[in-house]
């Protein structure tokens, strides 16, 4: 094997094995050793690939939000013919909790807020970075639908975005603790995403 796939291939073992730990055990449990235990593998190969816990839970984040951004891009219809509704329906389709990795990353998600208010070694900004990333992608794709007519001209992007973020993390967290179900959940969207349509003519 290419060193190149070995080091991707020992990296993306750890992170898997940091995932199962924070998932099973909480994410205050998540250090090099446990993990290194979790992946068997040696602490000084995990410290060789992350330095830090820090810099791994945040490697382990990242990873997780990739594979969301992978899955929404292949759960996108290929037939949607620039349909903004569609693509975030999509979204929100790939973002709720309903398989253990999604659900691994919302729990995981949560209990980094809580980690970075009150551990100096976690960053806070790493925290935001994936929401950040999460409402400019839907802010591009509402401004695609208000430029196709798809969606109402007057349409705030800005605070549309804000909106639409905040009900992915609410209704995540719902159907998380099942509070919702997921289908009452995507209707929830659907429902609203029809309102942003311009009236017909």
């Amino acid at each position: 094997m290419p060193p190149h796939q070995d080091h991707e291939r020992r990296r993306e073992q750890i992170l898997r094995a940091m995932t199962a730990v924070a998932v099973r055990d909480g994410l205050h449990s998540v250090s090099m050793r446990t993990v290194a235990a979790a992946a068997g593998v040696s602490l000084r190969l995990v410290q060789y690939y992350f330095g830090s816990k820090a810099a791994l839970m945040r490697a382990g984040l990242e990873r997780l939000e990739a594979r969301g951004m992978q899955r929404w891009a292949a759960r996108t219809p290929a037939d949607a013919d620039g349909q903004a509704r569609d693509v975030l329906l999509a979204l929100f389709a790939e973002a709720l909790p309903v398989d253990d990795e999604r659900r691994a990353f919302h729990v995981l998600w949560m209990a980094y807020a809580v980690l970075a208010m009150t551990d100096a070694e976690i960053p806070e900004r790493a925290f935001v970075d994936g929401p950040d990333r999460l409402q400019a992608h839907i802010a591009a794709t509402l401004e695609h639908g208000v430029a196709k007519g798809q969606f109402r001209a007057d349409l705030d992007i800005a605070l549309e975005s804000v909106a639409l973020l905040g009900l992915l993390h609410g209704l995540g967290t719902a159907v998380l603790v099942g509070q919702q179900r997921a289908d009452t959940a995507m209707a929830a969207v659907a429902a609203h995403l029809d309102r942003l349509q311009p009236d017909p003519p």
